[in-house]
């Protein structure tokens, strides 16, 4: 049975409950539950308040800071909402919606194969007949002509300038750790002697504007990618001729977009670099007096991570180390969650660069997977190696272009110390953790 993609849904009852609630009984709920999450049992809270003596440890601070009481509620209140929106994230964790085409242009016919998730199949055009939830090998097998004339409706080939009707000889199924993915075998009829060959490319854009297509082109021996998305479903190759700017183009654009919509990625850089604008002092987190050291920090953070996933980015597109694929997504949601929580209990003080090379190698094999699926050949493999982990660099600097003055502006406020570092720490544990049962017991929890 193959199973798909489940909706995630977040109930906002609870949240308009707390919203709808005021006065002194809403801000003695909030600031009890404070003292348990730091760690005071609530009843010697509530008879620390009785007695008007003043409490020690955590608390103490946000009690005598000038924040009204109203807006230390909202605060508590937005941390709850950043919460639940990381959980709904969390579903979408290395969820694209990508295909992938192989185009082989011989002397006188075009072949090739068209890799498809099911999940994305079943969404337009809707192969669950039987409404159970699940999509059969029976359904897929029975609405398999229908699905392929949609497929290949929307997709268009010209060689020198003429239609090129292509044409599917048979289907495949193939299950993966995200999902099963329909492989339609294709052929064209006779072509003429190639010279130029043009490509539209039009799937699911109606649906869900980040798709992809990542198109592998083999030509004479020679080997070239391309990726269409959204503002970019045409393409034009002059076969036997090189365009290197294109293709270095097309893959920085790539890495960029996929450290933005990797989560885990994204996740894992953000629970290093949260306590990078303070420092531990006496067992606790303390504001850094001055921004070169906490540039400093992300400085050593991002140059340890882009180190580490260089070398096993490398070691893997070249296929001279290789990782299972469950494997590696596993450890990566491990070390999103390892990196989070060691901001409650931190060991390596002052070297978070050292949990960020470490882990950092083995996010690098997570980032080789969507080169590696392409299958190019060693032609290419280096330019296109460079462009696409360059992009992967300017992705993760503007992550840190904008985290870092925010993040060193409000580091002596309560609500980073607490809020932002605490809560929003444990929001990424949580996220972290249901990406790791999902993916060692392949699961789908949300």
């Amino acid at each position: 049975m193959l199973m798909l993609k489940p909706m995630f849904h977040v109930s906002t009852h609870g949240a308009q409950m707390n919203r709808a609630a005021s006065g002194q009984k809403d801000l003695e709920h909030e600031t009890d539950s404070l003292a348990v999450s730091a760690g005071i049992p609530a009843k010697d809270w509530r008879a620390s308040k009785a007695a008007g003596a003043p409490m020690s440890g955590s608390l103490k601070e946000p009690l005598t800071h000038p924040w009204t009481e109203s807006k230390l509620g909202m605060s508590v209140r937005i941390c709850v909402y950043l919460l639940l929106i990381m959980m709904s994230a969390s579903a979408r964790s290395h969820q694209q919606s990508d295909t992938y085409l192989t185009l082989k242009v011989e002397e006188h016919q075009i072949t090739g194969s068209w890799e498809i998730a099911v999940r994305d199949i079943d969404r337009a055009v809707g192969l669950d007949t039987d409404g159970d939830g699940a999509v059969t090998v029976k359904e897929l097998r029975e609405a398999q002509e229908s699905v392929a004339r949609y497929l290949l409706s929307r997709l268009e080939v010209k060689l020198n300038g003429t239609p090129v009707k292509l044409s599917s000889k048979d289907h495949l199924i193939d299950n993966r750790l995200d999902g099963a993915h329909l492989i339609l075998r294709l052929e064209s009829d006779a072509t003429p002697t190639p010279r130029f060959l043009v490509i539209d490319y039009k799937l699911f854009f109606d649906l869900d504007p980040n798709h992809r297509g990542l198109l592998r082109l083999e030509y004479a021996g020679e080997t070239e990618a391309a990726v269409f998305d959204a503002e970019t479903t045409s393409r034009t190759f002059e076969l036997g001729a090189e365009n290197r700017w294109a293709e270095v183009s097309a893959f920085v654009h790539e890495g960029v977009w996929h450290i933005w919509k990797g989560y885990d990625h994204i996740l894992f850089l953000l629970a290093l670099l949260l306590p990078s604008v303070l420092e531990r002092r006496e067992g606790r987190w303390k504001a850094a007096p001055r921004f070169q050291l906490a540039f400093t920090n992300v400085f050593k953070i991002v140059t340890a991570f882009t180190i580490a996933h260089s070398i096993t980015l490398g070691l893997a597109t070249y296929e001279l180390v290789r990782l299972p694929s469950r494997l590696t997504e596993s450890v990566i949601a491990a070390s999103v969650a390892l990196a989070a929580l060691h901001n409650f209990r931190p060991i390596l003080h002052g070297k978070g660069w050292m949990a960020a090379f470490g882990f950092g190698l083995v996010h690098g094999f997570g980032f080789a997977n969507v080169l590696t699926e392409l299958g190019l050949q060693s032609g290419n493999l280096l330019l296109t190696l460079l462009s696409f982990n360059g992009g992967v660099e300017l992705g993760q600097l503007a992550i840190v272009a904008v985290f870092l003055p925010v993040a060193f502006a409000l580091r002596g406020t309560w609500i980073y110390r607490e809020g932002v570092l605490r809560i929003g720490s444990a929001a990424i544990i949580a996220a972290a953790t249901v990406w790791l049962v999902e993916r060692v017991f392949d699961l789908k929890l949300w």
